[in-house]
């Protein structure tokens, strides 16, 4: 039996939780550790691409043709020579093919869950950073993932938006894709030194049903610094205390596959 790719969808509907610097730094520590990985940048502001040093116009290929159909070939490019990581990339033209895409579910469920069955043959983990937000392009995505990993912020606005977030996965679950799990919450943006960030990680760890990463990604500098050399953190500066914890993290992730 030919192998499948573990299919994981990064997600959160709220914006500035460290969602795509964690589907990055994440993909560049997994890679790091042998395993053949694609990242699909599936959010139409293309941030997850500029952190590759990828900035692709809307008359290039990328991600939105083959969500939309235009092409049975997912566009990918390998960023780096000496890991086995390979970037599907995005541009804008994706926040307009979301608007044609309204009945990509309801009527063909065309993307992704029959578009990529190819592409899981070829790869051991495709991760997908999806928008920050729950329209048709995440949950498009999330129906096609095996599970969901949520990035989190120290915050009491995260946890307010976390039970929307898993309501959804829900629905989806029992709407479309039954096998979908939640692969795990990590905590971003952990200030030590606040303690709304320990409350936070507190009441989660206590009251959620589903794993919570051990590895805390922290507050640091180098990680929002990163993206504008064009380069993951984890390559820019891999001795920063951020990168530190995406290649604790990725570690913690391996560990966990198939479980």
């Amino acid at each position: 039996m030919p192998k499948q790719a573990f299919v994981v969808a990064i997600a959160n509907q709220k914006g500035g939780v460290g969602k795509t610097t964690t589907a990055v730094n994440l993909s560049v520590g997994v890679a790091k550790l042998g395993y053949r990985v694609l990242l699909v940048d599936a959010d139409p502001q293309a941030n997850a691409s500029s952190g590759f040093g990828f900035r692709i116009n809307n008359n290039e290929p990328s991600f939105a043709d083959f969500f939309i159909g235009e092409t049975n070939d997912l566009p990918i490019k390998r960023p780096f020579v000496d890991i086995d990581l390979w970037v599907s990339p995005s541009n804008r033209k994706l926040a307009l093919a979301e608007w044609g895409s309204g009945q990509v579910i309801s009527k063909n469920e065309r993307f992704p869950s029959h578009s990529m069955q190819k592409i899981r043959k070829e790869f051991d983990v495709i991760f997908f950073d999806c928008p920050p937000s729950l329209g048709l392009i995440t949950v498009n995505c999330i129906v096609g993932s095996d599970a969901v990993l949520i990035p989190l912020q120290c915050e009491y606005y995260a946890l307010e938006g976390l039970s929307f977030l898993l309501d959804t996965i829900r629905r989806i679950k029992t709407r479309w894709n039954p096998f979908l799990r939640i692969n795990g919450i990590v905590f971003t943006m952990f200030d030590r030194r606040n303690n709304l960030s320990h409350q936070v990680v507190q009441e989660i760890r206590s009251a959620s049903p589903f794993y919570v990463y051990e590895t805390m990604i922290p507050r640091n500098v180098r990680l929002g610094e990163a993206p504008s050399h064009g380069l993951p953190a984890v390559i820019y500066d891999p001795h920063c205390p951020g990168s530190k914890a995406y290649l604790e993290l990725s570690k913690e992730f391996v560990k966990r596959l198939g479980a």
